[in-house]
């Protein structure tokens, strides 16, 4: 059993939760998830891995309630614990000095991108970070992703916050200008990513999304993930969660 040590409301029906899970903790690295498994008669789904601490044992998830195993989730509290926690696991995400990185984030999305835009940072990188929501409330991280970032910009569906638009315009707009990426990063609901992959296409600057989004079983059993990149079927869970972009056949 995985106690659960900390619960946290992010923004309406976004949770996160910090687990004692000392074998996952030891060095899960930026990209990978985790499957959990409520009780024994409970789904297994993936979620990824926000935070973790070695010293402590400690993993932190970040999640929406969207489904009947999330909401399940939801309702635990402190004290109380999940039967099984499995990682880490997924290919982590390539992390080195590449110049300067954009770092796109969208709804729960954030969580995913967070661990990879603290990576980057600490390995050199000049990280302009994107983060993008419905509405404010469901915006979440700024400080923490403000402080592992050169520069950080907001917007919403709904202008409640900072700007009105999508994450792609602001991205659109820096490079009509000329500013230079040498990598982009975008994780997100699926129809963002693709915006994202069709944004920087024409400029071919090397763009990776996460495909955290469209995975289910996690280990490459249920083939519901299955993905075409470059051609060939690949699985998000076992060969990614991280692709190409402008590989993938998002049709």
């Amino acid at each position: 059993m995985y106690p659960i040590l900390r619960k946290e409301a992010l923004a309406p029906a976004i949770w996160l939760m910090e687990v004692q899970a000392p074998l996952v903790a030891r060095r899960p690295r930026p990209g990978q998830f985790v499957i959990l498994r409520l009780h024994e008669t409970g789904e297994r789904f993936p979620l990824t891995i926000a935070r973790h601490d070695p010293q402590a044992g400690t993993v932190t998830i970040v999640f929406q309630e969207a489904g009947k195993s999330t909401r399940e989730l939801a309702r635990l509290e402190v004290g109380e614990a999940i039967q099984d926690v499995v990682g880490p696991l997924g290919v982590a995400s390539e992390i080195k000095n590449f110049g300067t990185v954009a770092c796109l984030g969208g709804g729960v999305g954030i969580a995913f991108i967070y661990p990879e835009i603290a990576a980057l940072h600490a390995a050199g990188n000049t990280v302009v970070s994107i983060l993008g929501a419905r509405s404010g409330d469901l915006l979440f991280f700024e400080e923490e992703i403000k402080a592992v970032s050169s520069e950080l910009y907001l917007c919403t569906d709904d202008g409640s916050k900072e700007r009105k638009g999508v994450v792609t315009d602001i991205l659109k707009e820096f490079i009509e200008a000329g500013r230079h990426f040498d990598l982009v990063i975008a994780a997100g609901p699926v129809p963002m990513m693709r915006a994202v992959a069709e944004t920087t296409r024409p400029y071919k600057i090397p763009t990776i999304v996460s495909l955290d989004p469209i995975m289910v079983d996690g280990t490459g059993m249920c083939g519901a993930c299955r993905v075409t990149v470059a051609g060939e079927r690949k699985f998000a869970c076992v060969d990614g969660p991280n692709f190409d972009a402008h590989q993938v056949d998002f049709n």
